[in-house]
């Protein structure tokens, strides 16, 4: 047997190994089969830089989330030129608005309705609903709001975005703010799941208590450090997601939601 400070060394070796090479998207942790979810997407930022969405278009992605507005004041500086481009090429389109604890509702709201336009029903056969980003940050996972505080801006936000766009916004949340904040609230709006070791409805998410039933959500994060052609000037990285079902459901979807 090998003494055990050589053991140590492999084990930290393979450690390293192995952090190098998901840290670089040679392997990933989640690899959902293209033929149980084949309707793939993007979501992105300015911080992917300049993107050619007829590039990117050509990559087996189908629908791509946008980010618009944070807070009640920031806009996204790449938001409209993203937004017209996907769906110029043919990616079907939501835009999202990253919520902030320290600001109301009703500012939010107005930020994002300010920016983001309300599509003529002729033209929004792929246009997909406005999307609430729910997760902590800076400090909060540690001094989380208080719940109250949380339910009572959201409600006016969600309530807001769904009278203005006649249609309910997607909420997409990490694993943990959805056991602290939403789990049995808000589930007559679609989810939208970030769970970057597990798929949300298998075997090993409810082992390690990550489980999400399999109707319950529509949109799956999967991965946050793929890698595609066709953006350039920006992060390396761009996420992936994916669709809960096949074609003929998403058509479904975006039916029921236009």
């Amino acid at each position: 047997m090998l003494p055990l400070f050589k053991r140590i060394i492999i084990i930290l070796f393979l450690g390293a190994v192995f952090f190098v090479i998901v840290n670089n998207n040679v392997i990933w942790f989640n690899m959902p089969s293209l033929e149980k979810y084949p309707i793939r997407g993007v979501d992105v930022s300015a911080h992917q830089g300049n993107i050619q969405w007829e590039i990117l278009s050509k990559q087996n992605i189908h629908f791509a989330f946008i980010k618009a507005t944070e807070g009640s004041g920031w806009v996204d500086k790449k938001f409209r030129y993203n937004f017209d481009s996907s769906i110029k090429n043919g990616i079907c389109a939501g835009a999202y608005h990253f919520f902030s604890f320290d600001s109301s509702g009703e500012k939010q709201a107005q930020n994002f309705i300010n920016n983001v336009p309300k599509i003529p029903n002729y033209k929004r056969s792929c246009i997909l609903p406005p999307v609430v980003d729910l997760e902590f940050y800076g400090n909060k996972a540690s001094n989380p709001p208080s719940k109250d505080s949380i339910y009572k801006e959201l409600d006016i936000l969600l309530n807001k975005l769904e009278k203005h766009y006649n249609k309910k916004p997607i909420i997409y949340t990490t694993i943990s703010f959805y056991k602290e904040y939403l789990s049995n609230r808000y589930t007559q709006y679609p989810l939208w799941i970030r769970s970057i070791f597990f798929a949300p409805d298998s075997a090993f998410a409810k082992l390690f208590d990550m489980y999400f039933d399999k109707n319950q959500w529509f949109f799956w994060q999967y991965n946050p450090k793929g890698i595609l052609n066709g953006y350039k000037d920006g992060e390396k990285f761009i996420d992936f997601n994916v669709f809960n079902g096949g074609y003929e459901e998403f058509k479904d979807f975006l039916s029921t939601n236009n």
